[in-house]
């Protein structure tokens, strides 16, 4: 090869060298990268203080969202509890970081009710309820499924629903799908790479 041939080759990739050495590292997680999705949108519910709330509200902050309801046998309180570690771990960066408790059984979950429950495992936390077509539209926009559990007692209140956690960054996009099994140390780990980015 020429020395004009060698130096015009050098010309053509140093720009994309450049730009390969200056782009920051892909963040690692130890949940589901879900960064690419388009859904995961905007939002208005009512707070269990009886307030509306927009999703974009919490911008600037880190989301860590959880879909339920307040009669749950199994997997809800458990899972607020696990938040509650992971916000006490956070220590001061836990200001940074709002967790929210959306009801999937709205019928039962009035504002009174997810006032009762939500700020038991954690003050910061806010629950959010609202009209049979609003928790539907949510829930649709987030893709949790739900519904009455067919195997229910007379009198008995189950409601089947998708599980995991889901994690929004402080630009308001949705991140992260975590499993309800993560470890406290994992989700930790990575909500502080969340709150390491940029706004």
């Amino acid at each position: 090869m020429s020395i004009l041939r060698r130096f015009r080759l050098v010309s053509l990739l140093s720009p994309l060298l450049f730009v390969a050495a200056c782009s920051p590292p892909a963040p690692s997680f130890k949940s589901m990268d879900i960064t690419s999705v388009e859904w995961g949108g905007e939002f208005t519910l009512t707070a269990h203080t009886g307030k509306p709330v927009k999703g974009s509200d919490f911008n600037g902050k880190v989301v860590v969202m959880f879909f339920g309801y307040t009669h749950c046998p199994d997997i809800c309180a458990p899972t607020l509890v696990k938040l509650d570690q992971i916000v006490k771990r956070l220590g001061g960066d836990a200001n940074n970081v709002q967790v929210l408790f959306i009801t999937v059984d709205p019928a039962h979950d009035t504002v009174k009710q997810l006032a009762g429950f939500v700020p038991s495992f954690n003050p910061s936390f806010i629950g959010l309820t609202g009209s049979d077509k609003e928790i539907a539209a949510v829930a649709s926009e987030y893709k949790i499924a739900y519904g009455a559990n067919p195997k229910a007692k007379p009198g008995q209140n189950l409601v089947d629903h998708s599980t995991g956690i889901l994690v929004k960054d402080k630009k308001g996009k949705l991140r992260l799908l975590v499993k309800n099994s993560v470890a406290v140390e994992d989700l930790e780990h990575d909500i502080r790479v969340l709150l390491k980015e940029r706004n």
